[in-house]
C-alpha cells in the first residue's frame, strides 16, 4: 500500500475530466491536479515550448512526493511523454497509449478516428501508438482547433448552434471515412460528448482522460502502490493563472463537483 498522492497535470481545466474518473474508480487517493491555466493552450506550441512546459509542470507536482503522475494532456502526451518518462523514477502516463489500447480492442472494422488538438495529430502519436497493438489499424487524425475555445468558453451543450455546427464540420471527413471507433484525444472534448455522440451515430467513442485514469489504476494495482481502502482522497488543485476564473469552470469538467479552493503557483521558477 501507498497513500503518497497521485499528480495529474494538464494544460488547463480539461485534465479535471481525468480526476473525475479518478475519484469514482480510486476513491482512496489523494490528488495533486495542477493546469497550466497561465499558458493554455499547448496545442499550437512548438514541441521545444513543450516539452519545457511539460518538464516544469512535472518539476512543480514532484514537491509532493507523488506516488505516479497522470499527463492528462493529449498534446504533452503525444509530443513529450516518450521524451522525458524514463527521466523519472516513477510512472508518468499519458492518454494517448490508455486511449489507443482502448480503441484497439474495441473497433470491428479496424478504422480508429482521432480528433485532437493541432499539435498532436502533426505529431501522429495516435496512428503510431495504434499500430502497435493493431498492425492494419486504418487510423483518421482530425485537428478541431476550435473546440478547446468553445469548451473553455462554456459553449458545449446540446442545442448550441455555435458548437453543433463546428463540431459537425470537424467531424464529417471523420465519418464518411467509416470509422467505428473515435478517440476523444483531448480531455476537453467529453462535454462535447453528447454533440459528438448525435454526429457519429453508432461509433463508440473513446474518452482519453477516463482511459488515463484506468491505466493508471492497472499499473498501481500491479505494483502493489494503491492507497489504503476505506479511507477518503484528497484533492489539491493548482495553477498558474488566475484561482478565481479556475474555480468559476471547474464544476463543469467534474460533473458538477464544485472547487472551493485553488492555489496559484509561478511555474516559471520551476
Amino acid at each position: 500500500m501507498d497513500a503518497r498522492p497521485i499528480g495529474v497535470l494538464d494544460s488547463g481545466l480539461g485534465g479535471l475530466t481525468a480526476v473525475r474518473r479518478l475519484t469514482h474508480i480510486m476513491p482512496s487517493e489523494d490528488i495533486i491536479y495542477f493546469g497550466d491555466t497561465g499558458r493554455v493552450p499547448y496545442g499550437p506550441r512548438s514541441k521545444e515550448t513543450i516539452l519545457k512546459y511539460a518538464k516544469q509542470d512535472i518539476a512543480f507536482l514532484r514537491t509532493f512526493d507523488i506516488k505516479a503522475i497522470i499527463v492528462a494532456c493529449g498534446t504533452v502526451s503525444s509530443a513529450a511523454l516518450e521524451l522525458i518518462s524514463g527521466e523519472y523514477d516513477i510512472p508518468i502516463i499519458g492518454v494517448v497509449r490508455s486511449a489507443a489500447m482502448r480503441a484497439a480492442a474495441l473497433t470491428k472494422n479496424k478504422k480508429i478516428g482521432v480528433i485532437a488538438t493541432q499539435g498532436t495529430v502533426a505529431s501522429g502519436a495516435y496512428t503510431r501508438v495504434i499500430g502497435e497493438y493493431l498492425k492494419d489499424a486504418g487510423t483518421v487524425e482530425q485537428a478541431c482547433p476550435l473546440l478547446v475555445p468553445l469548451v473553455e468558453n462554456g459553449r458545449f451543450q446540446k442545442g448550441d448552434i455555435v458548437a453543433e455546427t463546428v463540431v459537425r464540420e470537424y467531424l464529417e471527413p471523420v465519418r464518411e471515412k467509416g470509422v467505428d471507433t473515435l478517440i476523444l484525444g483531448c480531455t476537453h472534448y467529453p462535454l462535447l460528448y453528447d454533440i459528438i455522440a448525435d454526429c457519429m451515430g453508432d461509433t463508440a467513442l473513446v474518452d482519453s482522460g477516463a482511459e488515463s485514469a484506468e491505466y493508471a489504476r492497472t499499473i498501481l494495482k500491479m505494483t502493489e502502490k494503491q492507497a489504503p481502502a476505506g479511507r477518503q482522497g484528497r484533492i489539491s488543485y493548482y495553477v498558474s493563472d488566475s484561482p478565481e476564473n479556475f474555480i468559476k469552470y471547474a464544476s463543469q469538467f467534474l460533473g458538477g463537483e464544485c472547487v472551493h479552493d485553488a492555489g496559484y503557483v509561478d511555474i516559471e521558477k520551476f
